[in-house]
C-alpha cells in the first residue's frame, strides 16, 4: 500500500470535495429539530435548582390544568412503569427523573408534554417541588472525607462516594527505578472539567405506534445501535420493535454517545399520549446537564538521569465522575486509556493509580472528542517532560528527541501493557521543528528577552501517541457489546453501489471517505457509491462513532467487505471469460486474464452479468453483495509532534497564539483534505481548553457556565493560521494501513499551548499553572497567586 499522495488513484484515495457538503451549504441538512411528525407534541424538562436536596413532595396539579398540557410525568410516574432508572454505559444506573433526591444542579425532576414548546416551558413554572437542601460535595478532593455526605444512597449498603480504584504498571519496579534515579521531578496538576459544546444541542422525537407496537426514535446520537439496545433494556421492548434514526448531526465530540433522561422521557411521553413527542434542549441545559470531559486531579512524578535519560513515571489520579458514573469507557478500563500516560518515550518502568469518586455535578459521559482519557494522560506526561527539561537546563525539544521511541522498537509494548503498532517518532518531531523554524524561534526569544521586550514570547512543544479504534473484543467492550462494526455492500446491475455502515457521521465526511475506500478497492467512482448510516433498520449492528474509531473499525470493515465483493466478482468474471478463477488478475476496476490484458471484464460488466442468466460455477451465487463484521485485532496508534508559539502581555495576562505547527501521522490518509479539516478543528479545541474553557462551580454546587457568555469557546479570532505537516507510517494490522485522526489534535494541542505559555512566563519564576490560562489566571500566576479553576469564580 503506497503512502504517498502522488501515487494514489484519483478514483480512490486522494483529495476530493465532500459529497455531503452540497446539502449542508444549501441549508438542506436534516437535523432532529427539522423533523415534524403529524400530531407531534413537545416536551420540556423541569430541572433541579439544587446540587443536592431531598424531594419532599411534587405537586403537578396546576401544570396538569394548563389547557395545552397533555401529560406531566414525574419520577413516581416512571416508578410505576419500572422506568425510573436506566443503565449507563459503565454499568452504573442513572435516575431518569429524580425520585428520592436530586444529586446535581440541573438534574431532571419532571417532564411536561404539551401542544407546543412554549406551553410546555410555561407549564414547568406551575410545578411546585418542595426540596430539603442537603450539603453538596463539589470538590472531588473532599468526596472521600469521613464526614462527606453520601451522594449515591440509592445503592443499598453504600456508605461513601467511592466508585473504583484501578492500577496499571508495575508499582514495585517503578519504586525501585525512582529510588536510584538521579533526578526526580513532581507536580500537582488539574485537567479541569470542560464541555464539548456542539453547535446542535441534544434532542429526540419518540413515536410509539400503538397498532404495530413499534417505537421509532429520531435522536441526536453518535451510536444508534447502542441506543437501541439501551432502550430495549429500559423499556423491555424487543430490539426489532425499536428503530433509532440519527439524521444529520450538528457536532457531537462525545457529547452524543450516551442516552439522556430527556430521550427516555420523550419515549414515555409518546406511550402515555399516543402521539409523537419531541424534546430539544436549550444551550443552558446542554452545558449544565449533558456529559462533560476531563476533571482529573493528577499528581505526577518523573525520574531521570542527570543527562536527561527518562527512567520512569509515577502517577496518582483522583477522577471526578459526577453524580452518576456515565462514562462510556470499556468495561475493563474504568479509567479509560489513561495508562498510556507513559506517552511516546522509552522508559524502564511506570505505574499509575486512579480513584474515581462521585460528586454533586452532572454525570460524566464520553470525554470531549472522546479519546478515553488519553488527553489527560498526554497532558500529564508532556507537562512533566517540560518540567524535567526546566530543572535539567535542557531544551524541551532536545529532551524529547533523546527519549522518543525509535522505529526499530515497533511493535512496542509499553510498561503498562499497550502494544503500539508502528511509528517513526523522531522523524515527526524533526519535521515539526523544521517547519516551525525552531532554532530561529529560540534565537528570537533570546534576543527579545535580552532587549527587555515588554511582551514575553513562549515556545511550547508536545509529542503525543494516541490509542484509537476501541480495540479487540477480548480486551474491551461497552455494555458487554464488544467493539466490532458491521458493513454491508451491494453493487447494483449497473455497477452503482450502496454501502451500509453502523458508524454515524457528525461532520467527519463519512459519506465521502467510505465511498473512497470502496472506490479504491473496486474501481467504482466515489460519486457512484451511496453510503447509508444512522438508521438501525437500514444498517448492520455496530458501536457507532467515538474514540476516533470510524476509520480504524468501520473503515476496515469497508475495505474487507469490498474485497469480498471483489472476490465474488472474480468468480463471476471467470464464468464470463470461461477461464479458471486462478487465471485472473486484478487491476483497479477490472479482472483480466493473466498474460492477456485485453481479455477482461470491468466491475460494471461483472455486476450486470451477476444479475443476469449467466451460468455460474457450481456453488457460486449471483449478485455482487457481501457483508462482514470487523473485530479489530488491536488498537491503532496515531501520533504527532506539535509546536506552539505565543506572545503574552504580562501587564494584562493576555495570551495570543501567533503560530502553531502540527505534524500528524495517522497512517494512510484516505482524503488528505478531510484529515486536515479534522486537525484544524482539534487544534481549535485545544486552544479553547488551554486558554478559556472550564466548567466552574461555586461551593454550593451552582453551575457557573450555563451560557456562552460564561463558558467560552474559541473562534477564528483566537486561532492562528495553522501550519500542518505529515508523516505516514501505516498500521501493520489495519486492512488499508489507516489509524484514525479525529481526536489527535485535541489530544496533542492543549499541552503544546500550556507549555508555550509557561515558557513565556519562565522569566517571572512561574513553574506551573493550571488550565485554563485565562488572562486573569496568567496575571495571578505572575503575581504568585495562581487561580485554581476548580474553585468558585468571583
Amino acid at each position: 500500500m503506497t503512502a504517498t499522495e502522488e501515487h494514489v488513484s484519483p478514483m480512490g484515495y486522494g483529495r476530493m470535495h465532500r459529497k455531503e457538503d452540497a446539502r449542508f451549504v444549501r441549508g438542506h441538512g436534516n437535523y432532529v429539530d427539522d423533523i415534524t411528525l403529524p400530531g407531534m407534541l413537545h416536551g420540556a424538562v423541569l430541572r433541579s435548582p439544587f446540587a443536592h436536596a431531598r424531594i419532599l413532595s411534587i405537586d403537578t396539579s396546576a401544570a396538569e390544568a394548563h389547557p395545552k398540557v397533555r401529560a406531566v410525568i414525574t419520577g413516581q410516574t416512571l416508578e410505576s412503569l419500572d422506568l425510573a432508572w436506566m443503565p449507563t454505559l459503565s454499568h452504573d444506573v442513572q435516575a431518569v427523573l429524580a425520585t428520592d433526591k436530586v444529586r446535581f444542579q440541573g438534574q431532571e425532576v419532571a417532564f411536561v408534554v404539551a401542544e407546543d414548546r412554549y406551553s410546555a416551558r410555561d407549564a414547568l413554572e406551575l410545578i411546585d417541588v418542595d426540596y430539603e437542601a442537603l450539603p453538596p460535595v463539589v470538590d472531588a478532593r473532599r468526596a472521600l472525607d469521613e464526614d462527606a455526605p453520601v451522594i449515591r444512597d440509592d445503592v443499598e449498603g453504600r456508605t461513601d462516594n467511592h466508585i473504583f480504584d484501578w492500577e496499571a504498571g508495575d508499582r514495585a519496579r517503578t519504586d525501585e527505578v525512582f529510588a536510584r534515579a538521579e533526578v526526580v521531578v513532581e507536580q500537582d496538576m488539574l485537567y479541569p472539567r470542560v464541555h464539548p459544546a456542539p453547535m446542535e444541542t441534544c434532542g429526540a422525537i419518540a413515536d410509539m405506534d400503538a397498532i404495530t407496537g413499534k417505537l421509532t426514535v429520531y435522536t441526536t446520537t453518535q451510536a444508534p445501535h447502542a441506543h437501541r439496545t439501551i432502550y430495549a433494556l429500559v423499556a423491555g421492548l424487543p430490539e426489532h420493535k425499536i428503530r433509532v434514526v440519527s439524521p444529520d448531526i450538528g457536532g457531537g465530540f462525545g457529547n452524543k454517545v450516551g442516552i439522556y433522561p430527556g430521550y427516555v422521557c420523550a419515549v414515555v411521553g409518546s406511550i402515555v399520549t399516543g402521539k409523537p413527542v419531541k424534546w430539544m434542549e436549550d444551550r443552558s441545559e446542554n452545558l449544565m446537564s449533558t456529559s462533560f470531559a476531563r476533571d482529573y486531579h493528577m499528581h505526577g512524578e518523573i525520574a531521570s538521569t542527570k543527562d536527561g535519560r527518562i527512567l520512569g513515571v509515577r502517577v496518582n489520579v483522583l477522577a471526578d465522575h459526577g453524580a452518576f458514573n456515565g462514562t462510556a469507557q470499556p468495561t475493563k478500563f474504568p479509567a479509560g486509556f489513561f495508562s498510556v500516560f507513559t506517552g511516546s518515550y522509552d522508559i524502564e518502568a511506570a505505574h499509575c493509580a486512579v480513584t474515581g469518586v462521585y460528586t454533586n455535578k452532572a454525570p460524566g459521559g464520553v470525554a470531549y472528542a472522546c479519546s478515553f482519557r488519553i488527553t489527560e494522560a498526554v497532558y500529564l506526561i508532556e507537562r512533566l517532560v517540560d518540567l524535567l527539561a526546566l530543572d535539567l537546563g535542557l531544551d524541551p525539544a532536545e529532551l524529547r528527541m533523546r527519549n522518543l521511541l525509535r522505529p526499530e522498537q515497533f511493535p512496542y509494548v509499553s510498561k503498562t501493557g499497550w502494544e503500539y503498532d508502528s511509528g517513526d517518532y523522531p522523524r515527526a518531531l524533526s519535521k515539526a521543528l523544521e517547519l516551525a523554524g525552531y532554532d530561529e524561534l529560540r534565537a528570537e526569544q533570546a534576543r527579545r528577552r535580552e532587549a527587555g521586550d515588554p511582551t514575553s514570547m513562549g515556545i511550547g512543544v508536545s509529542f503525543f501517541t494516541e490509542a484509537v479504534g476501541a480495540g479487540p473484543r477480548k480486551h474491551m467492550d461497552i455494555l458487554g457489546l464488544g467493539m466490532a462494526d458491521g458493513a454491508e455492500l451491494r453493487v447494483h446491475p449497473t455497477g452503482k453501489a450502496v454501502l451500509r455502515l453502523s458508524c454515524q457521521s457528525q461532520g467527519q465526511g463519512h459519506e465521502t471517505t467510505f465511498a473512497q475506500i470502496v472506490a479504491e478497492e473496486l474501481g467504482i467512482s466515489p460519486d457512484d457509491i451511496d453510503v447509508v448510516h444512522g438508521d438501525t433498520d437500514q444498517t448492520p449492528f455496530g458501536l457507532g462513532t467515538y474514540g476516533s474509531r470510524s476509520t480504524p473499525v468501520s473503515g476496515a470493515a469497508t475495505a474487507v467487505v469490498a474485497r469480498r465483493v471483489r472476490e465474488r466478482a472474480r468468480l463471476v468474471a471467470s464464468a464470463m471469460l470461461e477461464v479458471s478463477p486462478d487465471d485472473l488478475e486484478w487491476e483497479k476496476g477490472r479482472w483480466f486474464v493473466k498474460g492477456d490484458r485485453e481479455a477482461g471484464k470491468s466491475i460494471q460488466d461483472i455486476a450486470m452479468a451477476a444479475h443476469s442468466s449467466l451460468e455460474l460455477p457450481e456453488g457460486v451465487e449471483g449478485h455482487l453483495d457481501a457483508s462482514c463484521v470487523y473485530n479489530p485485532p488491536n488498537l491503532t496508534y496515531p501520533f504527532g509532534a506539535y509546536i506552539c508559539v505565543v506572545d503574552v502581555d504580562p501587564g494584562t495576562g493576555q495570551v495570543k497564539v501567533r503560530d502553531f505547527v502540527a505534524v500528524d501521522d495517522c497512517g494512510v490518509r484516505i482524503n488528505p483534505m478531510i484529515v486536515e479539516g479534522q486537525v484544524h478543528g482539534g487544534l481549535a479545541d485545544g486552544i479553547g481548553m488551554a486558554l478559556m474553557q472550564v466548567m466552574a462551580f461555586d461551593p454550593d454546587g451552582n453551575h457557573l457556565g450555563g451560557s456562552f457568555m460564561d463558558y467560552l469557546v474559541p473562534t477564528s479570532m483566537e486561532c492562528p493560521s495553522w501550519r500542518l505537516g505529515e508523516t505516514v507510517t501505516p498500521s501493520p494490522h489495519h486492512p488499508i494501513g489507516a489509524k484514525g485522526v479525529g481526536e489527535s489534535a485535541t489530544v496533542g494541542s492543549p499541552a503544546a499551548v500550556v507549555n508555550a505559555v509557561l515558557d513565556a512566563l519562565k522569566p517571572f519564576g512561574v513553574r506551573h499553572a493550571d488550565m485554563p490560562l485565562t488572562p486573569a489566571a496568567v496575571w495571578r500566576a505572575i503575581q504568585g497567586n495562581p487561580l485554581r479553576p476548580d474553585l468558585a469564580v468571583t
